[in-house]
């Protein structure tokens, strides 16, 4: 009889463990914020003008996800409320993450929204705006502060690292419209009279969690495919993933929300340009995570690999000197003029133009369920659309990566032409006007090389 319940006890004994292992937390991850706010008058970035800050209407941040899976492998993910963070910048930061922290590139992705109510930073969009020596210091010294306050952030995050599950779930928006086939001042009345909008869209919200040991949401990883312009006027803010993020940290207090521009380089949030349409598409945003997850969520299985890499994106046409000459002196767009006086002056220094330019790319795998692919700049909402289904289900794509490069045309609008896929490179300081026709072939294949190298276990 002893025997017999020594034996049942052991059998219970092991059917709880059991469960409780199946249940145990697999991953561990680490959450750290810091804002980014400026508190010295720095001017708005983006829309090709001088503007001067005149108050906020909340503060803006930047967030660090950091994943560790149980063989010790680390990732990690910062989201950010900028407008564009330069090469230079990031260039920066990775090095300091190597010499600091011993990260390799291939382990941290740097996103930025490519919010038009933040600040400038460094040489991103450098020729958009006037020249002013003052300026030119208030930026340069906040680049600096941002650099060392992400690299701090990012030590904090791998501090704080504990014990996780992480699931996957999907919600639908649906106010991001193609603004290459769909004129602005047309849309409010389109959507009123029900006639369908043109052109390809991405109105996907991925939507990944992560909870503690205690069944506590940590933090919610979200994503949507269009531009942050709702606003253009001078106050800080996020525009509507600042919004959005808000909303979901105000109704799970305790939770970090992080926002991740998908490949929104040709959509644009429309009807626009009222602060109560901005709160309005950020709460829209925030209910399509919130229906994400009265879902049942996929649970990610333990497991994590990460690659990086370049590819050389080719120019159709590197500029040549008597070009620039003649922009630098008849050229009647302000913004063509000072890049075309500014790209003579690397000329006269010395400097060589390359003929093309490294396009960072980013594949990490986690576990058998979540495939995420960075690309850098403002991709079109083409590269999202083919890559979810060349790699199949469980396939994020983020633009918006590394590196604020310019707008990445698919061979579709880079034939189309137009401002996405023309010759505007000049607005980013490029040594070109326009990008070689083959740039999506080369972003793909380069891009299915790299997922090759982080199969699924």
């Amino acid at each position: 009889m002893l025997f017999r319940l020594l034996l049942l006890a052991l059998v219970v004994l092991t059917s709880v463990a059991g469960r409780a292992s199946a249940q145990a937390p697999t991953w561990k991850a680490g959450l750290a914020k810091a804002i980014i706010t400026p508190e010295k008058s720095v001017w708005l970035a983006g829309y090709g003008s001088k503007r001067p800050p005149d108050g906020k209407l909340h503060d803006i941040w930047m967030k660090a996800l950091a994943l560790e899976d149980p063989r010790g492998n680390r990732a990690v993910l910062v989201t950010s409320d900028f407008q564009g963070v330069p090469k230079e910048m990031s260039d920066n930061v990775f090095a300091q993450l190597k010499k600091k922290l011993n990260l390799e590139r291939h382990q941290v992705m740097i996103t930025f929204s490519h919010n038009h109510c933040g600040p400038r930073l460094g040489l991103d969009l450098v020729d958009y705006y006037p020249v002013e020596e003052e300026q030119v210091k208030l930026v340069d010294e906040y680049t600096a502060l941002m650099e060392a306050r992400m690299v701090e952030m990012i030590a904090e995050s791998l501090k704080q690292v504990q014990p996780v599950t992480l699931r996957l779930g999907a919600g639908k928006t649906t106010f991001a419209v193609n603004r290459r086939n769909n004129r602005e001042a047309d849309v409010a009345d389109m959507l009123a009279k029900n006639v369908p909008l043109k052109g390809p869209v991405d109105h996907a919200v991925p939507v990944l969690t992560v909870t503690g040991a205690d069944r506590k949401l940590l933090a919610v990883v979200f994503g949507y495919a269009c531009h942050p312009t709702t606003l253009s006027f001078t106050k800080w803010c996020g525009d509507f993933p600042g919004f959005a993020q808000i909303a979901l940290e105000k109704n799970h207090p305790g939770t970090l929300a992080m926002f991740v521009n998908t490949c929104g380089g040709d959509q644009n949030p429309l009807p626009r340009r009222k602060v109560e349409l901005c709160e309005k598409y950020g709460n829209m945003l925030a209910a399509a995570v919130e229906e994400a997850l009265k879902q049942p969520l996929k649970t990610v299985s333990p497991g994590l690999r990460t690659a990086f890499s370049y590819v050389d994106l080719a120019y159709e046409k590197v500029i040549t000197r008597p070009e620039l000459e003649n922009f630098a002196a008849k050229d009647a767009n302000a913004i063509r003029k000072r890049w075309a006086a500014r790209m003579l002056k690397k000329l006269d220094a010395g400097e060589k133009f390359a003929a093309a330019y490294p396009y960072p790319l980013h594949a990490w795998r986690l576990g058998k369920e979540l495939l995420v692919l960075g690309m850098g700049a403002e991709t079109v909402v083409d590269y999202s659309l083919r890559f979810k289904v060349e790699f199949g289900p469980g396939t994020w794509v983020f633009g918006y990566a590394d590196d604020m490069i310019s707008y990445i045309p698919s061979r579709r609008v880079w034939a189309e032409g137009g401002y996405e896929g023309g010759y505007n490179l000049y607005e980013y300081g490029r040594p070109a006007l326009r990008w070689a026709g083959d740039v999506e072939d080369r972003i793909a294949t380069a891009m299915k090389k790299l997922v090759k190298s982080v199969p699924a276990e």
